[in-house]
């Protein structure tokens, strides 16, 4: 289903470009309003938080306004993770959440993730529709004075999703004992995420928690675990854990100072619910799982499935096939037992849970051996050079080259204008020449 507006994860781009500011984000609300408004639900309520970007200040009022014109009534909740706005909009039986975030992105881009009232991403059915509204002329929906919606700022967001993280354990559950280091990004979880590991007796080095509305993902975070691994050899941690800018990923580190991936992270949790009886059917991985990951699954009798990337899609695999568990190698992660999306601090706890009796974070994570992986991201002005003819040539040529010995994937990123080009193999020599065929025709 081809989208105008849409991605993989929601609406992103550059504050003040074609898309992301202040008369699209008055669009966005008024049809999203439009299109809840028009389910003729009992009471229409809008929930909205942000990560830090100073942006946020400027598409915020706009993004209020359009919804409040609409005749919906608005929750502000300002900065708390991705997952935290899924939450509370399940907990508050909102008709619809919306994050206002990048995500992984630098802070000059900004955008858009709509859920709905279970709390889960809307579907590419439901994009469409509200797509279909954005285009057109819908001012006739514009409310009268007396039947605007309201505004409200909800001061208690950030501990109202504490509490519902925290309910998922034991009342005895607590990281007394354990030095943690985390890196918020300097985004959504900057608040949420120290305050987390301190209710629970942890002692917490915070790193990446003091955000300016531009120093969002700048050298920090999940996308540069470099960070977090030398600040656990700094304070001699038992564990580091690293956010990104809407805090729904996760890469972690372990006490030797080893950078733990999503892949890593989802075999290590593979085997403990197989062994406490709470996996259901399998795994979801998506197409950029490392090919250890899947053979390590077949070692371990644990059934896995790849989707398309993108955490939305993940959770869509899950539901079809009634797995509780899934997530990407870039740290999106999801537990279904507990959670509709990805969520770095969640994901967290049920770590630190499994290695509360004194394991070693090293000895949880190192269950399968990777296959050498290299990923390379081409910035370019259209993403449609994917359809050159020289360029498809080129893809097949590193493919037939690497057949029997590895793979090569190369597609559009949904969220930046990148071209990422993705081989894995044991021979280096022969994975470099391939991902080399590819990249220079599309540079």
């Amino acid at each position: 289903m081809s989208k105008k507006y849409f991605g993989t994860d929601g609406i992103r781009g550059e504050v003040n470009s074609k898309n992301i500011n202040g008369e699209m984000f008055f669009k966005f609300g008024l049809a999203s309003g439009t299109f809840f408004t028009s389910q003729k639900k009992n009471k229409q309520t809008a929930i909205i938080a942000k990560d830090t970007r100073l942006s946020g200040y400027m598409l915020e009022p706009a993004l209020v306004s359009g919804l409040t014109s609409a005749g919906m009534d608005v929750y502000t909740l300002g900065p708390i993770p991705t997952n935290g706005l899924a939450m509370l909009t399940k907990a508050m039986r909102a008709n619809m959440g919306i994050m206002i975030t990048a995500s992984h992105n630098p802070y000059y881009d900004n955008g858009l993730k709509l859920f709905g009232p279970d709390g889960m991403k809307l579907s590419d059915k439901f994009e469409k529709k509200i797509e279909n509204l954005i285009d057109k002329n819908i001012t006739k929906n514009l409310y009268k004075a007396e039947k605007l919606g309201r505004v409200k700022r909800l001061e208690t967001g950030t501990n109202d999703y504490i509490k519902i993280l925290k309910k998922n354990f034991t009342k005895e559950f607590n990281l007394r004992g354990l030095r943690i280091v985390i890196d918020c990004a300097n985004g959504a979880g900057y608040k949420a995420g120290p305050e987390l590991l301190k209710s629970l007796g942890a002692k917490v080095i915070a790193i990446g928690a003091e955000p300016n509305g531009i120093n969002i993902n700048k050298n920090c975070g999940s996308v540069y675990p470099n960070k977090i691994r030398l600040a656990v050899k700094k304070y001699k941690a038992h564990i580091g854990i690293s956010l990104d800018g809407d805090a729904d990923r996760i890469i972690m580190c372990d006490e030797k100072s080893n950078i733990i991936d999503g892949d890593q992270i989802i075999a290590a949790l593979a085997l403990r619910w197989k062994s406490k009886k709470m996996l259901k059917g399998g795994v979801v991985g998506t197409l950029m799982s490392n090919y250890g990951l899947e053979n390590f699954f077949k070692t371990k009798n644990i059934k896995f499935i790849r989707s398309n990337v993108g955490d939305r899609y993940v959770k869509e695999k899950m539901q079809k096939h009634k797995f509780n568990l899934g997530g990407e190698q870039s740290g999106h992660i999801i537990l279904g037992k507990f959670a509709t999306t990805g969520d770095g601090l969640l994901v967290a706890l049920e770590c630190l849970f499994a290695l509360r009796k004194g394991k070693k974070a090293s000895q949880f994570f190192s269950n399968f051996k990777k296959i050498p992986q290299t990923l390379k991201n081409i910035d370019v002005k259209d993403k449609n050079i994917m359809s050159k003819i020289d360029v498809k040539k080129s893809i097949q040529i590193a493919k037939r080259l690497i057949k029997g010995n590895g793979r090569i994937l190369v597609r559009k990123s949904g969220t930046e204008s990148k071209i990422r080009v993705m081989g894995e193999s044991e021979n280096l020599d022969l994975l470099a020449k391939c991902i080399n065929i590819i990249t220079k025709k599309i540079k």
